[in-house]
């Protein structure tokens, strides 16, 4: 059966984002063209991931001799994104993702796949006309700047959960904090 590919090659918004308060957050990777909008759910820990990925891929192309790209070592001030997400309706949860270096686009290029478990009960998965499940992935070309933006964001929106405890290093919550001290 043939994969469904929600492709965006140039897209014009690509971002992380969250919903709800921290401690109880949910992390969508959405990505926009025209009117096409893709939402899927993503852990703390992938965004983070993510971000630092982009980051290390853009810094060794800097690094490059001869390097014919023009790769920006901050954030292009116009491609700054602090807006909230579109409406959001979840595609699917991510599992498994890849990241690559087109050199013949000059872009960034992100597979992200759901979580298969063969035993779950996946009512929300798309069906086909014969009501099989239809197996899906999201494919997202970024130009460089965007990519660089992209991780900008990506680090402010993780970095902006709960505070840490200064004496154990556990997330502190709303409703108060108990701290387990370590052992001496």
């Amino acid at each position: 059966m043939p994969t469904r590919v929600h492709e965006f090659a140039w897209p014009d918004r690509v971002v992380v984002g969250t919903i709800g308060l921290p401690g109880a957050r949910t992390f969508y990777l959405q990505v926009r063209a025209g009117t096409q909008i893709v939402s899927i759910a993503m852990e703390k820990q992938q965004s983070a991931l993510l971000a630092e990925k982009i980051d290390e891929i853009l810094d060794q192309l800097i690094t490059l001799e001869g390097n014919p790209f023009s790769v920006p070592t901050g954030t292009p001030v116009e491609l700054v994104d602090n807006d909230q997400l579109d409406t959001v309706q979840e595609q699917f949860r991510t599992g498994a993702m890849s990241l690559a270096w087109d050199p013949t686009t000059a872009q960034l290029v992100l597979e992200a796949y759901p979580i298969t478990d063969v035993d779950a009960d996946d009512n929300d998965a798309p069906l086909d006309e014969d009501g099989a499940n239809v197996p899906e992935m999201l494919l997202v070309r970024m130009p460089v700047g965007t990519a660089r933006a992209f991780a900008k964001r990506t680090r402010e929106i993780v970095g902006a959960g709960r505070p840490t405890c200064p004496l154990c290093g556990y997330p502190i919550d709303a409703d108060g904090h108990i701290c387990t001290l370590p052992e001496a």
